[in-house]
């Protein structure tokens, strides 16, 4: 058989990444219509405290750490098809019952069974992903990071559009747009390779990674989760800094677009240098060094053009170092165990996601912002120098797995 006949072949049994990519794109959207809103919607509608907010916001973080953790687990040893629609199905069910009950407790509730549905969603993508065999890793990571990325701009554009004429029809978007992926993934993603496990697979019972590439997949997890700890000080206190020097909120806001075009230009820029120079490790390093540049350039920038400077270097960190984890993490894991690394990842990543803000103001409560971005900048000096050095000491004694 040649070799275009076995790919051909290969294409009819796996699921079609542009039918990912899409899935990818509107789950995004769907998210992104309901978390922008949660701080304005409790403290001003609801007339809850920050405090009351904050917690919200952490339980629907440990609720989507959660999902994204058994999503992964059950991947890798049941109908990843079913899988899947049973998630879409109960994040459709969640938003459509937040469109008509959105009061207290009703709405915490609600948000945080979203968060467990979001969770799931999520890994289920990543590690769908990992089944194609047609592409290499790095390709539909950046891909997939990048379709969720698109898909978090129109959300929260629609979010602004919406909410000044409800919170209701603020969910009765999420649930159109989740029944549109729930439509997609039905039709598209019941393909034999993607969705069925090897009997292998369901056989082996536990699959103990060797010590040198489990100790390389931990130190990135943690590293992923710091990653988040750090740049979500752009997406929380931030917020507060720019605007308290006088500059609108929108113009706050427009640094977002120009994160989401810059994110298009830089990933794809991305997938052509590693044509000619494949190196993951390398990819994370930069990625890291270049997020901790953006807030060492903070320092000195007091203008909004030094913000889109900053903005800009921040963008090139998050398009190398974001989807090159869990690339990384699909080349370590194999194939028996590819879910439940997945779901890891994005567990890891929901946390650093959740205590960010908490970190972040606290240390600028205790000091001040100036101290915050030296801080941060130290810190992903420091973890560039752990991870390459752990690295070093554990790279040679690894095995990689392409799928």
């Amino acid at each position: 058989m040649s070799i275009n006949k076995r790919n051909e072949g290969d294409a009819m049994r796996e699921i079609k990444l542009h039918w990912l990519f899409l899935g990818s794109l509107i789950n995004n959207i769907a998210v992104s219509t309901v978390w922008p809103l949660t701080t304005v919607y409790m403290h001003n509608a609801l007339g809850k405290s920050l405090t009351e907010v904050g917690i919200i916001l952490f339980m629907y973080s440990a609720s989507n750490v959660f999902g994204n953790y058994i999503g992964g687990k059950l991947f890798d040893r049941h109908n990843r098809y079913i899988l899947t629609i049973l998630g879409i199905i109960f994040s459709i069910v969640v938003s459509a019952g937040l469109i008509l009950f959105n009061g207290w407790p009703a709405y915490p509730i609600g948000l945080v069974l979203f968060g467990f549905a979001t969770g799931w969603n999520l890994t289920m993508i990543n590690s769908l992903g990992t089944t194609v065999k047609l592409k290499s890793g790095r390709y539909i990571f950046n891909m997939l990071y990048l379709a969720q990325n698109v898909g978090v701009v129109f959300g929260t554009m629609a979010v602004g559009l919406l909410y000044p004429i409800g919170i209701s029809s603020v969910f009765l978007l999420s649930t159109v747009i989740l029944i549109i992926y729930g439509i997609n993934a039905i039709f598209t993603y019941n393909k034999p390779d993607s969705i069925h496990p090897s009997k292998a697979q369901i056989k082996v019972k536990k699959v103990k990674l060797p010590k040198p590439k489990l100790t390389i997949i931990m130190t990135f997890f943690v590293s992923l989760a710091v990653i988040w700890i750090v740049y979500e000080q752009w997406v929380s206190n931030m917020s507060v800094y720019i605007t308290g020097m006088g500059i609108p909120m929108s113009m706050y806001s427009l640094l977002w677009t120009l994160n989401a075009f810059l994110l298009v230009v830089f990933q794809l820029l991305i997938n052509w240098i590693s044509k000619y120079h494949d190196s993951l490790y390398f990819q994370i390093y930069f990625g890291i060094f270049f997020i901790g540049l953006s807030f060492f350039t903070l320092i000195f920038m007091h203008s909004y053009l030094g913000f889109v400077i900053s903005m800009t270097v921040l963008t090139l960190g998050e398009a190398s170092v974001i989807p090159s984890i869990p690339a990384l993490v699909n080349e370590l894991t194999p194939i028996e165990v590819k879910g439940k690394y997945q779901g890891l990842t994005n567990a890891w990543a929901s946390v650093g996601k959740a205590i960010g803000p908490l970190v972040g103001g606290i240390v600028i409560d205790m000091t001040s912002y100036r101290s915050l971005f030296v801080i941060s900048a130290m810190i992903c000096l420091f973890l560039v120098i752990i991870t390459k050095c752990i690295v070093r000491l554990k790279k040679q004694k690894i095995t990689k797995y392409s799928k």
